[in-house]
């Protein structure tokens, strides 16, 4: 199938899949594929924290890119096909695993708070939890017995998805360690590729300061969404920051683009 040059639809005239808290989907120009929208928004404490960030999105689908395209590159299986404008990217369709995938390296957040670690305190290794997709539960934390048990995946499906954290969790950490930054931990969605009678598990969703905890090594400044969180401001200042450092954008560069403009490949 070729990917590279699909027919392009204007936003307005798309079929909406799926809209989610901080990402559109819309159906695809091949059956298999979709057109993922990142939209402005920020959210936190499951939407119960909510504003509209101008950039934000725009910041979020260049970082996501630059990592997904690199996880492609190194064998690490993704949804991701290409970036088609400054909001939108396409990907592969894939049937969701309900669970969030959370990978620690330092404490932080929730982890800090249910076992009274300091924060900022080096994990003895990585850890990886699992926490059930459902806002109105609040994404509880399950285990292997749980996600067995309720057939959210097999045995061996977890197996795979702790293989792809713990590679996707080196790359990244040597990523932003090269940049200066410190990978504290971050959440990654896994969904089933089908290809024919073939079923394969890949990373989908996305990876961006959305959902990562990033800290510049020297000074400990946040540069991810804690900055919402938190009310510590500057959040398109520092997703910038970290698209500077890995080199999506120049020096002066904004992060402007309401409007898709089409990316020629």
């Amino acid at each position: 199938m070729d990917f590279q040059k699909p027919r392009y639809t204007p936003m307005s005239r798309r079929r909406r899949i799926y809209e989610g808290k901080a990402k559109v989907l819309y159906e695809g120009p091949e059956p298999g594929t979709l057109i993922q929208h990142f939209k402005d928004d920020a959210t936190a404490f499951n939407a119960k924290k909510h504003e509209v960030i101008e950039g934000k999105g725009v910041l979020n689908n260049r970082i996501s890119e630059y990592v997904f395209q690199h996880l492609n590159d190194i064998g690490v299986p993704t949804h991701f096909i290409r970036r088609l404008n400054m909001r939108e990217q396409l990907i592969r369709e894939v049937e969701i695993i309900p669970l969030e995938v959370v990978v620690r390296n330092v404490a932080a957040g929730s982890l800090s708070q249910r076992l009274g670690i300091e924060e900022g305190t080096q994990l003895p290794r990585s850890i990886i939890e699992f926490y059930y997709k459902n806002d109105k539960l609040n994404d509880p934390m399950v285990s292997e017995e749980h996600i067995t048990a309720f057939g959210w995946a097999s045995p061996q499906e977890i197996d795979d998805i702790m293989a792809l954290a713990i590679r996707v969790n080196d790359f990244l950490s040597g990523l932003f360690l090269g940049v200066g930054i410190r990978l504290v931990d971050f959440k990654m969605e896994t969904g089933r590729l089908w290809e024919n009678d073939m079923m394969r598990i890949v990373v989908a969703d996305e990876i961006s300061p959305d959902s990562c905890r990033l800290w510049d090594i020297k000074s400990n400044e946040k540069l991810d969404k804690d900055r919402f969180r938190r009310d510590l401001g500057g959040l398109v200042e520092a997703y910038t920051e970290v698209a500077k450092r890995l080199g999506i954008m120049g020096e002066g560069e904004r992060p402007q683009g309401s409007g898709p403009v089409l990316v020629k490949s």
